[in-house]
């Protein structure tokens, strides 16, 4: 079956890093697939998740949230394999989804990566409707971004990692009830520690410096106190960080942790990790929000 006109696609996202808090994140390479019209397609939208019907939205998901924000009208479709309120920025990568849906029913002739002032508005829009911008940022940009003091800037990447996510089966996390278990301020020394590694993080991405990347995404102000409350994480994170992988951390506010490993290591750093989870094997995807070429096949065009 090919893909029907209006029909977009949004990668996930892990945030944080480590010591970006609120400022850096991550697009991964799973995504969420949303278009208009019904009935929805019945085509594998994305290879890691093989065939698979789309559904409906109804008017409270978030897509279709998002979708209404941005002018679209009309039914909504959406299939999103990425899991909900594991840390991988589902609600963000879909509310991006339903607003570039949106401007692309209105713009049929709009394909391929999102231009430069539709990504800002991608970003207006589902920023305001998330509530904050790190996970929706390099969901609509691609690759690793920062995003402060109302702007984003794209971080150069000298490496080209494997990104293992450890995701636990049957735990989840609830961002606002994580938010509110932490400090209201932090030692200043944490703070320039923070900031200090947030540094070097970037400089470590852009340099090629993989060996700067352990220390580099070390972390005082969040990550400790959400690990004290999923302990089979915690125990994930240090079990991939011992069996090799340049660096790990807590994805956005949990219980899922991403490790970025070098690719000969990967078999190695995987089987290290614990019982009570599943791996997903993934990249860093590059492209960001992106609109589908009418009428290609779901498997050529989403299996890029």
């Amino acid at each position: 079956m090919s893909v029907p006109a209006a029909t977009v696609r949004v990668p996930a996202s892990s945030a944080n890093l480590g010591p970006g808090f609120d400022a850096l994140g991550v697009a991964l390479s799973l995504h969420a697939t949303v278009g208009c019209g019904d009935p929805p397609p019945d085509v594998a939208l994305d290879p890691a998740s093989g065939p698979a019907r789309a559904v409906l939205a109804d008017e409270h998901h978030p897509a279709s949230v998002a979708f209404a924000a941005a002018g679209g009208h009309g039914p909504l479709w959406v299939h999103a394999p990425i899991p909900m309120g594991r840390g991988l920025g589902y609600s963000g990568a879909v509310r991006v989804a339903g607003a570039l849906a949106a401007i692309a029913q209105r713009a049929p002739s709009l394909v391929g990566r999102a231009p430069a002032e539709v990504r800002d508005d991608l970003v207006e829009i589902a920023g305001r409707l998330e509530g904050h911008v790190d996970n929706v940022a390099a969901s609509v940009h691609g690759g690793v971004v920062v995003a402060a003091g109302g702007r984003v800037v794209p971080v150069p990447l000298a490496v080209a990692p494997v990104i293992l996510v450890w995701v636990p089966d049957d735990v989840t996390t609830s961002t606002d009830r994580s938010r509110a278990a932490l400090p209201g301020s932090v030692p200043f020394a944490d703070a320039v520690f923070n900031a200090g590694r947030t540094a070097l993080l970037i400089a470590a991405l852009a340099s090629g410096d993989v060996d700067a990347l352990a220390i580099a995404t070390q972390d005082r102000l969040h990550q400790e106190a959400r690990l004290r409350t999923v302990p089979g994480s915690a125990a994930a994170l240090d079990a991939g960080r011992a069996a090799g992988a340049w660096c790990g951390w807590l994805s956005g506010s949990g219980p899922s942790v991403a490790l970025m490993c070098d690719p000969a290591t990967v078999d190695e750093v995987a089987g290290a990790l614990p019982a009570g989870g599943h791996v997903k094997h993934l990249a860093i995807e590059t492209e960001g929000a992106t609109v589908l070429v009418p009428g290609s096949t779901g498997e050529v065009e989403l299996g890029r």
